[in-house]
């Protein structure tokens, strides 16, 4: 009788780790990231790898800012002015002054992405965090 119970213990347990596990592969996870006194905060955040990540990006300050998200060379293609205005992509926005602005974005490849302002300024000043990617 003892055995019996176990095992169904063990059932119900890698029932509930497989459900949790599909439900985890398909969730995406919701950050918040505040402009305030021109700086970021948090500064660095950490994320899965291929999953969808849903930034909340909130500017307290009374100036605009950007949130420009990248390797080097989208960091010095804005910071050198070759592109200096953003369209549609979801990891270069403008946040206007006392508002709030959303995106979302797939990390496909773990590595470390660095959020960067680069308003007249605001990067000299430190305006600028990371995105660190884990393996899923």
């Amino acid at each position: 009788m003892r055995a019996r119970r176990q095992s169904w213990g063990v059932a119900v347990l890698g029932a509930a780790m497989l459900m949790g596990g599909c439900a985890g592969a398909s969730a995406s996870t919701t950050v918040e990231i505040v402009a305030r006194y021109s700086s970021f905060e948090p500064s660095s955040v950490t994320v899965a790898a291929g999953r969808p990540i849903h930034f909340v990006l909130r500017n307290e300050d009374p100036i605009d800012h950007e949130w420009i998200v990248g390797d080097e060379a989208v960091h010095a293609a804005h910071r050198n002015g070759t592109e200096p205005a953003h369209g549609e992509r979801p990891t270069e926005l403008s946040v206007p002054a006392l508002s709030l602005v959303r995106t979302t974005v797939t990390f496909d490849e773990p590595g470390r992405y660095r959020f960067v302002c680069h308003l007249p300024g605001h990067e000299a000043y430190g305006m600028e965090g990371t995105v660190i990617v884990t393996g899923s």
